[in-house]
């Protein structure tokens, strides 16, 4: 039997609970998918809590379906989702479709919606044609308790069909896994969801699973869709021997295929990469250390999963040298510049924009539709803080005023302790009032949020 490796230390048994170790290594689960059907998807979600079993052991959750993994919603560009969400927990609880292109209004993307204990609220999204392909994601985002919903179990994966179009022939049929980066703390039999502490231990899954085994032959490349979708904490995620190429981040298709030795996924973030089997062996996928600064948190080393490289050697296909088209903000007229400092008090209990804490009946930021804006978002505190804006994605410019040669558009950034990240954002095709905020959810629910309208 191995131990388990978790957050805090390599242990055996879960972080915060005494529980003997459990069976590590089992192959890796997808979650299940609900795929949309000549230009609709028709799903239904059940919140609720309920006894699951997750990572080895049974533990009561926040579910959707009765899953702590819930179902990945599969759609293409130019679909209409119609979603009904029914409540069956105590609390009230609400729906966001993170980093979707998509109206914030009506029964749209709204996150002022609140869908109190025993009602069911119907959803409709209708999504524009050149809606981005790649990985999204769907999660609560009830203020102020969205944190404890998501870190209880309230989070899933949203694929957009499309991205494998822009790969060699050779590799459109390739074998593709959503790699769910998802945590959980322990209380008792139960996932911890009161007295959160970002820091504190915890367990680190891929869609639920403790260190599960991923299967590829030597040569052979595969698609992996790695989403932070945890409520607070930050994976920088790192393949031995092995470098990750990237075909879309945030959901954006990259105009240039660029590699890198680790990725950085701040909370929210999601990247899609290609992975070539090496050699046959056994090789970890980790999450190294991580520091998000002298006020922040430090994130120890983990292992997420092992890659098995065996079978018969296939021959690699070669990589083109461009990707997919993006729009360049470089040279676009603006209507506005703007500074959005972000702050906190020094007992990390309260947080803020601009000097206020979130009020959802004031509108901070008011943008017209069709133009492009400059914010320059400041960070004043002694810790990493990831923004992100909803309804329209960004192109940064620059961190700390060292020029970004972005290769795509990005829907969260992270910003350094004291420093700032410049971007531009071009607000299309929707109006209505949406947020901007810190993904750290802990974060947002202490204040660190502000409304945005944008107007004709």
């Amino acid at each position: 039997m191995v131990a388990i490796l978790v957050v805090a230390t390599v242990v055996s048994g879960f972080a915060g609970s005494p529980s003997p170790s459990v069976r590590e290594g089992a192959p890796l689960r997808d979650p299940s998918q609900l795929v949309s059907h000549r230009g609709v998807l028709r799903a239904r979600l059940v919140v609720e809590r309920r006894q699951v079993e997750v990572a080895g052991h049974r533990l009561w959750s926040l579910t959707y379906n009765g899953d702590y993994m819930p179902p990945t919603l599969r759609i293409r560009p130019g679909d209409r989702l119609e979603l009904a969400m029914e409540n069956r927990l105590g609390r009230y609880t609400n729906l966001h479709v993170h980093g979707l292109h998509v109206s914030p209004s009506g029964n749209s993307d709204n996150v002022f919606i609140h869908i109190d204990p025993g009602q069911t609220f119907h959803y409709s999204y209708r999504f524009p044609d050149n809606l981005a392909p790649g990985t999204y994601w769907y999660h609560s985002h009830a203020h102020p308790i969205s944190g404890v919903q998501v870190a209880g179990g309230l989070s899933g994966v949203i694929v957009v069909e499309g991205l494998k179009r822009y790969l060699p022939p050779g590799l459109r049929d390739i074998t593709e896994h959503v790699i769910a980066l998802k945590d959980f703390q322990i209380q008792g039999d139960a996932i911890r969801t009161r007295d959160l502490h970002i820091g504190a231990p915890t367990n680190r899954t891929v869609n639920g699973q403790l260190n599960p085994t991923i299967h590829i032959r030597p040569g052979e490349t595969q698609l992996w869709r790695l989403a932070n979708i945890s409520a607070n904490i930050y994976y920088k995620v790192h393949l031995d021997g092995q470098r990750f190429q990237v075909i879309a981040h945030d959901a954006n298709p990259v105009d240039r295929i660029w590699s890198a030795d680790s990725l950085l996924l701040a909370a929210g973030s999601r990247f899609d990469v290609l992975v070539r089997g090496g050699p046959p062996g056994r090789t970890r996928l980790q999450t190294l250390p991580y520091s998000t600064g002298s006020a922040g948190n430090t994130f120890p080393q983990a292992t997420l999963a092992t890659l098995v490289s065996e079978g018969t050697p296939t021959h690699p296909v070669e990589l083109p040298a461009t990707f997919a088209p993006t729009e360049d903000l470089s040279h676009a007229a603006l209507a506005a510049r703007r500074t959005i400092v972000f702050s906190e008090n020094k007992a990390g209990t309260e947080f803020y924009i601009n000097g206020r804490q979130f009020d959802m009946n004031r509108v901070d930021i008011r943008s017209k539709l069709n133009t492009v804006e400059e914010w320059t978002v400041r960070n004043d505190s002694d810790e990493e803080h990831s923004f992100h804006v909803h309804t329209n994605d960004f192109q940064l410019m620059s961190t700390n005023g060292r020029p970004h040669h972005a290769h795509g558009w990005q829907d969260t950034v992270n910003i350094p302790p004291r420093g700032q990240v410049v971007i531009r954002i071009h607000f299309t095709d929707y109006t209505g009032k949406t947020v901007l905020h810190c993904h750290i959810l802990n974060h947002e629910d202490a204040g660190m949020m502000a409304v945005l309208e944008i107007v004709k």
